[in-house]
């Protein structure tokens, strides 16, 4: 019988820090971007969303500690259009936790939710401020005042930047160390070879290290699909080719649906994208095409 093929759906970032078994380190991130200094793990909620029925969406981390409703994104490519995925996030989460409160949006009593954080941890080769506010109203007309106002924080926890957060969260300050390790490695050889001998060079004293070396293969995994994510990306940002090769994803993905045949999320996973990427490249062929 052949072996089926596993599916690594999460991100390294939220394999550490989005697990139930790893709550303590998920209060530690919470703890220093908050400023606070909550002890007991189990006031972490871990509401993330997973279900594939939502067209893509599935964010990193999400979780909640007391009136808090936390939404945590990694991104190692620059995204100025976080606070709207962010907002989408949101309403997703609201609605499960609505509805696991058996809260009645329709009645007359005002409903008590949980207060939005929004943060993004960036980790890509630009070389973005350590800390910065992206915000929904950047996406509006200039001068057109809106409803709705999204502030999305962005942290820069590339290794050696915004210190004085990584200096109080060991666990991310160590990912941040073992990404710059594989990127340093893996600019001479091949990503699995270098997320290998990455994984063999952490230090001893890392609280990281037991984890990542029992959960060696996940973390390749994992590591090689955001790495064709990151190449998938490229293709975006040449000047002059976004619409050509937005249009081969979109007919390559389609094509493969049809043929093989096999789910969105499987025709993606096979040709090293995100259903985002799928769903991005689908946006700009619509914006360019002319209606009749």
């Amino acid at each position: 019988m052949a072996q089926v093929e596993k599916e690594y759906k999460d991100r390294l970032f939220s394999f550490i820090f989005g697990r139930e078994e790893n709550k303590a380190w998920t209060l530690e991130l919470y703890n220093a971007v908050n400023g606070s200094a909550y002890s007991d793990p189990s006031q972490v909620e871990i509401t993330t969303i997973r279900d594939v029925l939502y067209l893509g969406m599935h964010n990193d981390i999400s979780f909640m500690i007391r009136d808090d409703m936390n939404l945590y994104e990694q991104q190692s490519t620059y995204n100025p259009n976080m606070p709207v995925r962010q907002l989408q996030y949101c309403g997703y989460v609201y609605e499960a936790y609505m509805t696991s409160h058996n809260m009645n949006k329709y009645g007359t009593k005002l409903l008590k939710l949980p207060v939005p954080k929004l943060v993004v941890f960036y980790n890509g080769t630009q070389n973005e401020p350590d800390d910065e506010i992206l915000r929904l109203r950047d996406s509006f007309p200039e001068g057109v005042e809106s409803d709705i106002e999204v502030r999305c924080r962005m942290v820069n926890i590339n290794y050696g930047r915004s210190k004085e957060l990584l200096s109080v969260c060991k666990p991310l300050e160590e990912y941040a160390w073992l990404v710059a390790k594989i990127r340093e490695l893996s600019a001479n050889g091949g990503i699995e070879e270098a997320v290998d001998k990455a994984v063999s060079e952490i230090p001893e004293d890392f609280v990281l290290k037991k984890f990542l070396v029992t959960h060696r293969a996940e973390v390749r995994g994992m590591m090689l699909k955001e790495y064709n994510e990151a190449e998938t990306n490229k293709l975006f940002r040449k000047d002059g080719v976004e619409e050509g090769k937005a249009r081969q994803l979109v007919d390559a993905v389609e094509s493969l649906k049809e043929n093989m045949p096999c789910s969105l999320e499987k025709a993606c996973q096979l040709l090293g994208c995100s259903i985002f990427d799928y769903y991005d490249a689908k946006k700009l062929i619509e914006e360019v095409t002319p209606t009749v």
